[in-house]
């Protein structure tokens, strides 16, 4: 899942903040496979999270989830606008673990 946040003018380090805290509790989820939180270089107040789950299926019911909509009610004071898309990996390249990377 890639969630597009455009973030209030002046409140991005208190967005980061409560991101964070929420953040750890969404990855204690055992459906989730970890999430990252990026600003954007080229637009200010921009976010970008990307969060990692087991299926869509099981996205959507922690979507649902009360949990989940107290999240999302820490986190509108702070958000203008966004988007969210839904993907599927097409291919993954992920770096071979050596013993200097170790």
């Amino acid at each position: 899942m890639l969630l597009r946040a455009e973030i209030v003018a002046g409140l991005e380090v208190d967005f980061e903040q409560v991101w964070s805290e929420i953040g750890a509790a969404v990855t204690e989820h055992p459906d989730n496979l970890g999430q990252w939180l990026m600003r954007s270089r080229d637009e200010p107040g921009v976010y970008f999270i990307i969060s990692d789950w087991t299926n869509e299926e099981r996205f959507r019911a922690f979507e649902r989830s009360a949990a989940h909509v107290e999240h999302r009610r820490k986190l509108h004071p702070f958000r203008t606008g966004g988007s969210m898309t839904v993907m599927d990996v097409a291919a993954a390249l992920p770096k071979p673990v050596t013993e200097e990377s170790s």
